[in-house]
């Protein structure tokens, strides 16, 4: 293990423990606003994240938009949802090679597990979520 992923355990435990409340950490049932100042926070401090990276005059990103709000509710307790405008932030969109929108950023314990590009329907994110034991 080299000393950044030891680095980033250490960080993700962290911030586990700070934002426990009581038993359970807060899981929201709506998609979180998320940019390039809170990312790297919002991803480390859930166990499971998907973030729909979009834009306002994107077709396709509009169709999902319903789709990531209904996930949010109905996974809630599992995996959290969030929402990022790579218009407004294009230092994270920079980061993950966003090349296409919409594109889904899959997390797992603060690490990038995989991607969804393009307008997809619920049912294929429900099973890649399944595919990656997140659900």
């Amino acid at each position: 293990m080299d000393e950044l992923e030891i680095l980033r355990k250490k960080k993700l435990e962290e911030l586990r423990k700070k934002y426990m409340k009581g038993e359970k950490l807060e899981m929201p049932d709506e998609p979180l606003e998320i940019n390039d100042a809170n990312f790297e926070e919002i991803v480390m401090k859930h166990k499971n994240i998907v973030i729909d990276c979009w834009a306002p005059w994107c077709g396709p990103c509009l169709m999902v938009a319903p789709v990531i709000e209904e996930l949010a509710k109905e996974l809630k307790g599992k995996v959290v949802f969030g929402k990022i405008n790579v218009d407004e932030n294009q230092r994270t969109a920079m980061r993950f090679n966003i090349m296409s929108i919409p594109t889904i950023l899959i997390f797992k314990d603060g690490k990038l597990v995989d991607r969804i590009i393009g307008a997809i329907p619920k049912e294929y994110i429900i099973e890649k979520l399944k595919s990656l034991n997140m659900i």
